[in-house]
């Protein structure tokens, strides 16, 4: 007959038992996957676009003046007295100061063809021209040309729209109902109905730009650069995903 001590260690030795399969049979609950994950939900995902015009209201054009003299600072300070002379022009045609910025000023020495005797100098002074009223760019830019003369260039024109948040909120409203348009398409094809959304990720905008066409001219007058804005299309994208009931 056991005695009573050995009652008491094997009831603790049964209730200790008891904890350790407690604490086991939990821990294989945590461990377990929980059912009806959203690996489960039935979903579809499509991408839609959405695209809108507008007219170009602001051009930025790059003009540079260039000398060449026998010695650099005959050709700096003749390059700079042509670039004062545009600046004065364009100024006194309405353009703000603040709309005019220097981009670039170099001086480099003319070598020879075989390189080895420097024959003059180059200098040039280039300035970024902002012109917010695309309407009157093509007088504006007849007017640098007239003054710069011979030692004007025109590097490259640029048209953009000044403001366009309408443009942007109108694309992006096309590029989402084009997306539930498709998606609700699959979900009928399946026989089923769109529900709520899980996720709408959106690409960066992309903008086609007219890039317009220009011929610089010298004449006893300003002549007017012919230029055409064109139209600037604003294009956006976005993949979005619905549960599908």
């Amino acid at each position: 007959m056991p005695s009573a001590g050995k009652s008491r260690t094997l009831a603790r030795l049964g209730a200790g038992s008891l904890i350790a399969a407690t604490a086991l049979a939990l821990s294989g609950c945590d461990a377990a996957s929980p059912v009806g994950s959203s690996s489960d939900v039935r979903q579809v995902s499509v991408t839609g676009t959405g695209k809108t015009e507008g007219t170009p209201d602001t051009l930025t054009a790059s003009l540079t003046v260039s000398e060449t003299a026998s010695d650099a600072n005959t050709a700096m300070a003749e390059a700079n007295e042509v670039q004062t002379t545009v600046l004065d022009a364009l100024v006194g045609a309405g353009v703000d100061r603040t709309d005019i910025a220097t981009s670039n000023v170099t001086l480099n020495p003319q070598t020879s063809n075989d390189g080895n005797t420097v024959t003059g100098y180059q200098a040039t002074n280039t300035i970024t021209l902002t012109i917010r009223n695309a309407e009157s760019a093509s007088k504006i830019l007849g007017i640098a040309v007239f003054n710069g003369g011979d030692a004007m260039r025109i590097n490259n024109v640029d048209y953009s729209i000044s403001d366009d948040s309408q443009m942007v909120k109108d694309a992006r409203a096309k590029a989402f109902a084009d997306a539930q348009a498709r998606a609700e398409q699959y979900a009928e094809l399946a026989g089923m109905k769109l529900g709520k959304i899980i996720s709408i990720l959106e690409s960066p905008a992309s903008v086609d730009v007219p890039s317009p066409a220009f011929e610089s001219r010298t004449a006893a007058e300003p002549s007017n650069v012919p230029l055409e804005p064109g139209k600037q299309t604003l294009t956006f994208t976005v993949d979005i995903s619905w549960e599908l009931d």
